[in-house]
């Protein structure tokens, strides 16, 4: 863990609290180190989300009813 480390408290549910700790025995690593690398998965996937909707963000846009038409029209509805 990095030397500038932060202490922080957490409430899990008794059954994620008892999953996390035999996880971390199985894997022989500290509890703490499993949730800094979830929690950085968890924000990783929000700003690879992010990412995606800045790439998209300059397409042009469709009503629901230009949705529907366009379907309708391409014979799939």
């Amino acid at each position: 863990m990095a030397e500038t480390t932060k202490r922080a408290t957490i409430y899990f549910d008794p059954e994620v609290h008892r999953a996390l700790r035999f996880k971390a025995a199985a894997v022989d690593r500290p509890m703490s180190e499993l949730v800094n690398e979830a929690v950085r998965r968890l924000l990783e996937e929000d700003r690879e989300d992010l990412g995606a909707f800045e790439i998209r963000e300059a397409e042009p846009t469709l009503s629901y009813e230009e949705l529907l038409d366009d379907l309708k029209a391409n014979g799939k509805l």
